[in-house]
């Protein structure tokens, strides 16, 4: 399990931070700090995986305060800065997040960390709603998503999950595993099997494409 840090004087920033950071199954948060005074410390008595630091703060530059973090603990600056970006990376920075930080960038940077060697592949989750329930599921559980009107229906590996929400902005948001290849479908591209024609195969899942992402899901997939 990595420990992580967030340091960043933006509740909104923190609150995304933690939002990404609960879909992942191997990654917790030891604090999440709006002073980076408060993460010396924290710093001094127990071992920190990755901190996911702010550069501009009023109480302490990130940059300042990557220089005396320890050289175990990794760095992932996230600012809006982007003219940051060079001292970031002097300072020996694992990655650099321009806000607003998208999952999958929040996803790329996390794939960086070394210390983990089983670490191979990104485990997220989603959580989904459906009607007065909440599921978390498994990215990598997902076969597709379908689109039913006003719902989507997650197709899992062993069941089926409807949510009130659009393709459009679920598209928005899922890591790069999965791919839209209709209007009324995207796919978790780790399943597909075969294309023919114009309609792509998941194992005996026959999921049609449409003339728009044809070329690119032969070009990408194939």
């Amino acid at each position: 399990m990595l420990r992580c840090l967030i340091i960043d004087d933006e509740e909104l920033a923190r609150t995304l931070l933690k939002t990404y950071i609960d879909r992942l199954d191997y990654i917790e948060i030891v604090a999440a700090l709006e002073n980076p005074l408060e993460a010396i410390n924290i710093l001094k008595s127990e071992p920190i995986d990755v901190i996911f630091l702010d550069i501009q703060m009023p109480e302490l530059k990130g940059t300042d305060l990557a220089k005396i973090i320890p050289s175990a603990t990794q760095i992932i600056f996230t600012t809006a800065y982007s003219e940051y970006a060079l001292e970031g990376f002097e300072l020996n920075a694992l990655d650099y997040l321009l806000k607003p930080i998208t999952f999958d960038r929040f996803l790329a940077a996390i794939q960086k960390i070394k210390k983990d060697p089983k670490i191979s592949e990104v485990e997220g989750k989603i959580t989904v709603k459906s009607g007065y329930d909440l599921h978390k599921i498994k990215y990598s559980d997902v076969q597709y998503i379908e689109s039913d009107s006003e719902y989507v229906i997650f197709h899992t590996t062993n069941k089926k999950i409807m949510s009130h929400q659009t393709l459009k902005s679920l598209e928005e948001t899922l890591p790069e595993i999965f791919m839209r290849v209709h209007r009324s479908f995207i796919i978790n591209k780790n399943y597909v099997t075969a294309l023919k024609g114009k309609d792509l195969f998941l194992t005996d899942i026959r999921i049609p494409v449409s003339s728009s992402y044809y070329e690119l899901v032969k070009n990408q997939l194939f």
